[in-house]
């Protein structure tokens, strides 16, 4: 099956790039799980333009976005935005996983696991 060509908003590009290498710690530690097909064989991308947002990592066969949220996430303001967003983005077939920070720094085999446990259920070759 051909992923799905998703629409985004090309001003995005130049944000998503300069997320790119000005990665958080979570993230850096995070994408060294994640790059060169290393989880279950499939391709993720980083900060990835979607729509009118910028998601952490992306698996466009999977259609699968994977955020971590920090200290900005905190505030009921912030968290409304996020569901907003995150609705929005479901609206386009993308699924969510989401882990804090503290998650991906001092859990990280367990954040490994979910992401496995989540690919063995939900890829489209299991």
């Amino acid at each position: 099956m051909k992923p799905k060509i998703l629409p985004y908003n090309p001003k995005l590009k130049e944000t998503a790039r300069q997320l790119r290498k000005n990665m958080t710690a979570p993230e850096v530690k995070l994408w060294n799980h994640l790059k060169r097909g290393q989880m279950q064989g499939f391709d993720f991308d980083r900060q990835r333009p979607i729509d009118e947002y910028i998601v952490d990592f992306y698996c466009k066969k999977l259609m699968l976005a994977i955020e971590i949220d920090g200290s900005s996430h905190e505030s009921e303001e912030a968290q409304e935005q996020d569901k907003y967003r995150q609705a929005r983005l479901e609206t386009l077939g993308i699924r969510f996983l989401r882990f804090t920070n503290w998650q991906v720094i001092h859990e990280t085999d367990g954040v490994l696991i979910a992401i496995r446990e989540w690919i063995r259920n939900n890829s489209p070759t299991a």
